[in-house]
């Protein structure tokens, strides 16, 4: 390759990723492209170097060309992620506390040269590491997919249309556009800077910011961190906007050739603490060593790794093991520790029926198939915690625009001092298309226009939202004169008004980054939603800022811009005239309060040449009155301003914004209208049914921010019977809210439900107000700002399409669609995996307490030599725990929500799975098939058998033994039946097997459709009673294996049994639901908490009158589910 001025720095590629063109990364020069260009790409300005790279910088790559790219350079990526590691699989299988526990079994078993309950061990041993290895690479390979998918997108423009692709396919040559809070997805040369800083801290170690400048050309030996007209890939973007060619991706970038360093994984060594003069004693080192060897056993048993509940399920592993140890000294214990292979094979079977072998892999196949659920639904997992965390979210703090809303705004109304009020009416779909709706034009302000008499409907949602959805009264569009002006054509319009109106649509244009334009008949639109619709709105009378400030001759030229910024709420752009005298101007739009508080004038008429009078009091009182009557329609209200800067005063994005943004002079305000979703409304209904409260923080006006939430269900319609202190709590500004002390907000009544103007900062005092009040706290965010709240909350959800890099970096999930009611999928799907992992961990520990209590009461059996016989076979144990009931357990853990999972309160995370409800289930389901066993072998053995234990009957069959393996089998029979069918029963813990559907109508066959409704739990089961046949019947296998022989008549037992079964866990349910109701009767009276009118079910503590039956909050104490 050819070099010029000098010999640059040569760097080393860190992976894969890129691949291509050049001589490969190793050979890759530092600031070069993918392909070696004629200099590096910030010793040329960005118009040779898109000649180069043979690209559009104004319109970017044609979509072909970016695909034969991809397949020349490679992906874009550093080749960090290892992907799945099927060897460490394989091993993390075989090294565990269940498999070890089997392991030693197997061990113990072949010591005594038992070799038959040996090989079967070995072969559980085997088929569990088969089976799980398979299972768990297929959730490594789900999860290893959820990653790509949460990883970091691209804006990249291609053909003209700007789109989002993950940053992994951005190749040399695409034009990308990044703002505040994005990570750079490649190496950039900059082509437009707009206040434009990156924190390279990550590549140079500068801590702060760097300022970039696209013009700037810079010598071919420049060092990394002084290229300023360059933005580096994996940099931040902590100030402003640009855009920038890529010209260096995966291995070719400058963090290319540090990711080896940056992929170091962390030493599991423990550090040597050491004095001052770096020595150490040997005490020191053999500390080290301890706690190491420590933190190894720890990730071994898996009590320090995985998620909170996975390493509960470690611990409780270990103390399953322990009691197993237990249970088997019992054994030995009771036959005087005896060390005849027999005794030796029931202490084993009694120590392994206490050890859930299946339980770990199933909660890792649950768990996985579970996020791979949630993508279908829109929500990407990044934290395997936060699916614990979702079912017990009690308060969800949510964004308004685009979560709540559809973020697709449009203007509807329009004031201006001096010449009135104009209304645009819409009647088209299309809302970046400035040619389609009507427009209105009345002379008054908006106070004095009846917007469809919306004072005479306050506090009836119908009519609300009716006001919402037409505020422009457009029904009556064929009429040339209504309540809200005349119709009249926006040229017309333009044509009447001699300055007012052309200076504000001045306004609206400029102080606006949006690009709208029509392309083949068809108009497209680029931008923030709100500057579209401002855009959009300026582009009907002719102010298209393209139009403005393009061209040889172009009217305006751009000096600087401020832009928007979450503190001040307003942003300005500064603009030369260059058609006429050349002056700057500044024009600035933002919150209203904020843009009017640094404008001194106005104008009162319409003449050209007026002079703008001085802002008085009561003129603001004026703009806040009109302001008000467009927030109370549901719009969004901002402040337009503008200012002539004086000639002496040198412009730069470098001063500070207050010497642009003072003594303006005001142009009027906007109205925009941002639709709710259609699926908002019932989203938070259900959010109200499943006891969850719903909180907008949203940077809008408080009317404006009311209106919505009254729409949507979050404030209460009938608010005339909320008291006036309620109300003010329910609706406050993060101004008033950001006032109080901590101790002021506590004595509250109620914690707002709307926060109006709320700043970043707010969102962090309002969690850690929720977590003072013992809340579980969702929280939205898309800015880089809200890191802090997304962190601080218990489940942090960022915006996957509108939300930035560093927001998404610090959530739990991400949400592909924006949409708040995936926030609420996802909590109904984190509400059915618990629900599911609960009830398969309650079946398998059940069944280890009936295999437990029927192996230990079953020491009382002693045959003549007065050694016990078991009633179970350590074969006949471990076939139940591995074949019998492994697949029913995955079953469970694949059953879909039950039909009232959002109609309870949150369970509590203190609990966890392991509830009260569940512990005395436990026992109970545990005892009572222990009790039907026992009855099953006492039966078969003394009823009809003559209590003929036989001799040696553990060991081998003989005539002898034939009442015993008879008596074995059938509770062998018994045990694998009622396994089975409590897997159906546990579907729903509460409901009768027999009446799972509440509303179903098929009052004697719903069951059937139950049964068949989870297609893999209805085989599972089914596989579970085929394979007990061939181990009652098969010659050899029946006598050598299993130590039991086929039966005949002893089925009456298992069916009696089995009808007992059922009958004693249907009169158990039925006891639970008598009792739950009477609970519920005692704290909240006659009615149930689920059949309150849902307004007095959430706001029933703060309306008057709402009833005497009892404290709606005292109700989120009971459950649905009796």
């Amino acid at each position: 390759m050819t070099k010029k001025s000098g010999d640059p720095e040569k760097t080393s590629g860190g992976g894969g990723g890129g691949g291509g063109g050049g001589d490969g990364p190793a050979a890759h020069v530092s600031g070069q492209s993918n392909k070696p260009l004629s200099r590096p790409a910030h010793a040329m300005t960005y118009q040779q170097l898109a000649e180069e790279l043979g690209c559009d910088f104004l319109s970017g790559l044609p979509d072909d060309e970016a695909k034969r790219r991809i397949t020349e350079f490679g992906r874009n990526e550093l080749g960090e992620g290892k992907g799945v590691q099927p060897f460490k699989i394989v091993i993390a299988q075989v090294a565990n506390a269940m498999t070890m526990v089997l392991i030693l079994a197997m061990a113990v078993s072949f010591g005594i040269k038992s070799w038959i309950e040996g090989g079967v061990v070995a072969a559980v041993i085997l088929l569990n590491v088969v089976v799980g290895f398979f299972q768990e690479y297929s959730a490594e390979k789900t999860m290893d997919s959820l990653r790509s998918l949460s990883s970091p997108t691209a804006n990249v423009v291609r053909k003209g249309e700007a789109i989002v692709v993950p940053s992994g396919e951005v190749v040399p040559g695409d034009l990308v556009e990044i703002k505040m809070g994005d990570t750079v997805p490649a190496d950039l040369r900059l082509i437009e800077a707009k206040n434009f800083e990156t924190d390279e801290a990550l590549l140079t170690g500068e801590s702060l910011p760097v300022r970039k400048s696209e013009n700037s050309v810079f010598d071919d030996k420049t060092g990394p961190g002084d290229r300023l007209n360059v933005a580096y890939s994996s940099s931040t973007v902590t100030k402003g906007r640009a855009k920038g060619i890529v010209f260096a991706t995966g291995a070719f970038t400058e963090i290319g050739a540090i990711a080896s360093a940056l992929n170091k994984q962390d030493s599991r060594v423990r550090p040597v603490k050491r004095k001052e003069n770096g020595k150490a004693g040997p005490h020191r080192y053999l500390e080290a060593y301890t706690l190491t060897f420590g933190d190894m056993i720890g990730r071994f048993l898996g009590v320090n790794v995985g998620t909170p509940l996975q390493r509960k399920l470690s611990k409780l592993a270990m103390l399953l093991f322990f009691i197993a140890i237990v249970c088997a000294i019992i054994v030995l214990g009771a036959n005087k520790f005896n060390t005849k292979q027999e005794v030796i094979i029931y202490a084993v079977a009694t120590g392994l029926s206490m050890i859930p072998a299946s339980l770990v892999v199933v909660l890792t196949i649950t768990m996985a198939a579970g996020t791979k659920r949630m993508v279908e639904r829109n929500v990407i997992v990044r934290n395997l915690k936060s699916l614990e965390a979702l079912g017990a979210v009690t308060d969800i703090c949510s964004d308004k625009t685009g979560t709540l809303t559809q973020g697709k705004m449009v203007a509807r109304g329009a004031w201006i001092p001096g010449k009135g009020t104009y209304t645009v009416e819409l009647t088209s779909s299309s809302p970046f298309n400035p040619t389609e709706g009507k427009v209105r034009f009345d002379p008054a302000m908006p106070t004095k226009i009846n917007f469809k008499s919306t004072s005479s409907k306050k506090g009836n949602e119908k009519a609300v939202k009716e006001e919402a959805a037409a505020p422009t009264n457009s029904e009556k569009g064929n009429s040339n004169e209504d309540a809200t002006g005349r119709l009249a054509a926006p040229a017309q319009l333009l044509e009447e008004s001699k300055s007012r109106l052309q200076d504000f649509l001045t306004v609206a244009s400029l102080a606006n980054l949006a690009t709208v334009f029509e392309k083949e008949g068809e108009w497209h639109a680029r931008g923030d939603p709100t500057e579209i619709a401002i855009q959009v709105f300026a582009s009907r009378f002719g102010r298209n800022r393209l139009s403005v400030t393009t061209g040889d001759n172009a009217e305006w030229s751009e000096v600087a811009e401020f832009p928007f910024d979450s503190d001040v709420k307003r942003m300005s752009v500064v603009m030369r005239h260059n058609t006429g005298n050349g002056e700057n101007i500044g024009f600035t739009k933002g919150a209203v309060e904020r843009v009017i508080a640094v404008c001194t004038k106005y104008c009162d008429s319409d003449e050209p040449n007026s002079t703008p009078i001085d802002m008085t009091p009561e003129f603001r009182d004026q703009i806040l009155r009109n302001m008000e009557v467009f927030a109370s329609l549901g719009l969004r209200v901002l402040a337009l301003a503008s200012r002539t800067i004086p000639a002496d005063v040198t412009v730069s994005e470098d001063m500070n914004r207050d010497e642009i943004e003072h003594d303006l002079t005001f142009r009027g305000l906007i109205g925009l209208y941002d639709p709710p979703r259609a699926e908002s409304a019932a989203a938070v209904h259900e959010c109200h049914q499943a006891g969850i409260s719903v909180h907008m923080l949203t940077g809008d006006h408080p009317e404006t921010a009311k209106a919505i939430a009254i729409e949507v269900g979050i404030l209460p319609t009938r608010m005339d019977r909320v008291s006036a202190d309620i109300a003010r709590a329910m609706v406050m500004t993060a101004t008033d809210f950001d006032n109080l002390s901590d101790d002021e907000v506590d004595a509250l009544p109620v914690l707002p439900l709307v926060i109006a103007r709320c700043a970043p900062s707010t969102k962090v005092r309002m969690i850690e107000a929720l977590h003072r009040r013992g809340k579980f706290v969702a929280m939205t965010g898309d800015g880089v700002n809200d890191s802090p709240s997304l962190k601080r909350a218990d489940v942090g959800i960022a915006m996957g399409q509108s939300g930035s890099d560093v927001a998404k970096d610090a959530s739990d999930i991400v949400l592909t669609d924006d949409n708040f009611a995936s926030i609420v999928a996802a909590i109904e799907e984190g509400r059915r995996i618990f629900d599911n992992i609960q009830k398969f961990v309650l079946h398998v520990l059940a069944e280890n307490i009936a295999q437990a209590g029927t192996l230990l009461i079953g020491l009382a059996f002693k045959d003549d030599s007065s050694l016990s016989v078991f009633p179970l076979a350590p074969v006949e144990i471990v076939w139940i725990i591995m074949i019998t009931s492994g697949l029913p357990d995955m079953g469970l853990g694949f059953e879909r929500a039950v039909p009232d999972i959002m109609r309870r309160p949150p369970q509590s995370l203190k609990t966890g799975i392991f509830t009260l409800e569940f512990l005395i289930d436990m026992v109970v389901y545990g005892l009572w098939i222990t009790a039907l066993c026992l009855a099953a072998f006492v039966l078969r053995l003394y009823a009809w058998g003559g209590g003929d234990l036989g001799r040696n009957c553990n060991d081998s069959y003989s005539e002898a033994c034939e009442t015993v393996f008879r008596a074995r089998a059938t509770t062998f029979a018994c045990l694998t039946w009622f396994a089975l069918f409590l897997a159906w029963e546990l579907v729903d813990v509460r409901r009768s097997f027999f009446r799972m559907q509440p509303g179903s109508k098929k009052y004697f066959t719903q069951w059937m459709h139950d049964v068949w409704r989870n297609k893999f739990l209805f085989w599972a089961i089914l596989l579970g009673f085929v394979t007990l046949f061939p181990t009652l019947y098969i010659p050899v296998i029946n006598h050598v294996v299993f130590k039991h022989t086929g039966i005949s008549w002893e089925w009456g037992i298992v069916f009696v049994a089995a009808f007992l079964f059922f009958a004693g866990v249907e009169a158990w349910k039925f006891g639970k639901r008598v009792f739950f109701r009477r609970m519920a009767r005692q704290k909240t009276g006659s009615r149930q908490w689920k059949d309150m009118d849902i307004e007095e079910r959430v706001f029933g503590d703060y309306l008057t009158n709402s009833g005497s039956e009892g404290s709606s909050r005292e109700m989120l104490g009971g459950d649905s589910r009796d």
